[in-house]
């Protein structure tokens, strides 16, 4: 498998992108959520907030080289027979993602810097606070992050139903393509269809 994009299919890098970001958002969400239910006493009150925090800053580092990448690399095309408010859903739908994880990166950073302290991730960088002082700094940021959070779950819920939808009724190919399987022939007879690993090009 090539590793970047053509005009047919995705790369292995776009790929992995993908399927190391998607678990690891949904996951950071689902702890973020859990973590607020602690109280003070629970063991995991001071840890939990540890690992959302580092998670989110390697997302970061994830979220910039992806756009970069995508940049690069533009997406293959569209199926030919997608309508063209499909297209435009999809693309838009894409970039309202990377909208919101930027806007929930940085207020999450807002909230953790509020008072000062650098952000620890895992003991191995430091990411020092850099805008601090803002009135009700941590409370204005921490309302921003939860709302664009459960935004952002909308969007991907969203985006998983059109994946499905593409893969069970439309039967067009675009799931197997993130997945990393290529489909050869032509979509209008699925007799004919056949896919292959994405092993070459």
């Amino acid at each position: 498998m090539q590793a970047k994009n053509s005009s047919s299919s995705y790369g292995w890098v776009a790929i992995a992108l993908h399927w190391i970001m998607a678990p690891a958002i949904i996951g950071t969400f689902i702890l973020g959520w859990w973590m607020r239910q602690l109280s003070y006493y629970d063991p995991w009150y001071q840890r939990a907030p540890e690992i959302h925090k580092g998670v989110g800053i390697i997302l970061l580092v994830f979220l910039l080289f992806r756009l970069a990448w995508r940049f690069a690399n533009p997406s293959p095309a569209s199926n030919p027979q997608t309508p063209n408010w499909q297209k435009f859903a999809a693309t838009a739908t894409h970039g309202l993602i990377y909208l919101l994880l930027l806007a929930i990166m940085v207020s999450g950073y807002l909230i953790s810097t509020a008072d000062g302290r650098p952000i620890d991730v895992f003991g191995i960088v430091s990411i020092p606070a850099t805008l601090q002082g803002i009135p009700n700094q941590e409370d204005i940021a921490g309302s921003i992050h939860e709302i664009l959070a459960w935004g952002l779950i909308g969007l991907v819920a969203a985006h998983v139903l059109a994946a499905l939808k593409h893969h069970f009724i439309d039967r067009d190919g675009t799931l197997r393509r993130i997945i990393g399987i290529r489909v050869k022939g032509s979509t209008d007879d699925h007799s004919h269809v056949q896919t292959t690993l994405s092993t070459t090009k």
